[in-house]
């Protein structure tokens, strides 16, 4: 025999899965909603600039080692003041023991990765042109100049003193150079001459490629002496 409910006795609500899953989705919904609301973004402030200006130093001038009577004293004297040019990062970074260039005041070894390659101006698959362009990059800081290349290696200066250097480049079949070229080469090459104009925070080279070249024009006409 089956249970009847009685007539006057009401019938109970029941709760379904339907409700629990509407109860579920608004929930997610307001969470949703409370985490993606717009939120007022902090305010910029300027920060401090790093940047500081390379501080320039100067070369003594010619007329300052006309005292020294003997010729050959001075003409070592006169290359010893534009060894202060020669021996700069600036010149050396270029003039690398290695087939690898060096770069930065500190003279780390060059990033990206790159070799002299045959030429001077890199590997063909990443030239020298490939970064550096005809002048100083300012928004990118890569320093630049049209004749961008390393010196031969027969040329390195890195590791070598300055009475090496200097009988270095007194050797044609090392500098390829006679006197008369390696004169216009330091006083009016434009290459030479980016030292003095290397841009971004780079240390330029002391004094000016003017003041540079009479000292290497004053170094040759009293005999081109070395230093020991």
């Amino acid at each position: 025999m089956r249970w009847r409910r009685p007539r006057h006795e009401p019938r109970r609500r029941r709760f379904g899965c339907l409700l629990i899953l509407a109860l579920t989705l608004a929930a997610i919904v307001l969470l949703a909603a409370t985490a993606l609301r717009p939120r007022a973004l902090p305010q910029g402030e300027p920060l401090p600039s790093v940047r500081t200006s390379a501080q320039r130093v100067d070369l003594r001038p010619v007329s300052d080692f006309a005292a020294i009577a003997d010729p050959a004293e001075r003409s070592v004297a006169l290359f010893e003041e534009a060894g202060r040019v020669i021996q700069h990062p600036r010149c050396l970074n270029c003039h690398p023991r290695s087939d690898r260039p060096t770069q930065t005041d500190e003279m780390r070894p060059h990033s990206p990765a790159v070799l002299r390659g045959e030429d001077g101006h890199g590997l063909p698959t990443l030239r020298c042109t490939t970064c550096h362009h005809a002048q100083n990059a300012q928004a990118s800081g890569v320093p630049g100049n049209p004749k961008w290349a390393l010196a031969p290696l027969e040329m390195a200066w890195q590791g070598k003193s300055l009475g090496d250097i200097c009988r270095q480049l007194l050797d044609p079949a090392r500098s390829h150079m006679t006197r008369e070229q390696l004169l216009h080469h330091m006083a009016q090459d434009g290459l030479v001459g980016w030292a003095w104009h290397p841009g971004d925070k780079r240390t330029p080279a002391p004094g000016t490629q003017n003041q540079f070249g009479n000292l290497i024009k004053s170094w040759i006409e009293t005999g081109a002496q070395c230093p020991a």
